[in-house]
């Protein structure tokens, strides 16, 4: 049985090159293991700023670097992954419960996300501590 965090991975999406220039497209269901309900950027984000430090309980993502880079740390409570986000025809798959967190931006970076449900603040942890309490299985006690 795979962990959450094993289930995150880098999505290689449709890359049309073209002389005049290349074009990616993204389709809900078959590049991406969901209907897309939302879409929103993260843009101008000062250089040494942090993003994320949030997991959610049902949101399915894909994080897609649209222009310069940035990284990605996935946490499931027990392992934690680093991606490094930086061509527009790859997308990091985030399914629910991962903590995730956003730095290391570049300048001019934008970071665009694909999301299976709209906003919802009762999706979220927002609290590392909470999260994990969520994410990890209590421990039995012995007889």
């Amino acid at each position: 049985m795979s962990t959450p965090l094993e289930r995150c991975h880098l999505v290689d999406l449709p890359k049309i090159s073209d002389p005049r220039g290349n074009l990616t497209f993204i389709e809900g269901g078959r590049h991406i293991p969901f209907d897309i309900q939302r879409v929103y950027y993260l843009y101008d984000v000062p250089g040494g700023s942090e993003r994320g430090g949030h997991a959610h309980k049902g949101l399915h993502q894909l994080i897609v670097a649209m222009s310069g880079s940035f990284d990605v740390i996935l946490d499931d409570g027990t392992a934690k992954r680093r991606f490094h986000l930086n061509r527009s025809y790859y997308g990091l798959y985030v399914c629910p419960m991962i903590w995730r967190e956003l730095d290391n931006f570049s300048s001019g970076s934008v970071c665009m996300v694909l999301a299976s449900n709209r906003y919802d603040e009762d999706d979220y942890y927002r609290d590392y501590d909470q999260f994990l309490a969520a994410a990890l299985p209590a421990p039995r006690s012995q007889p």
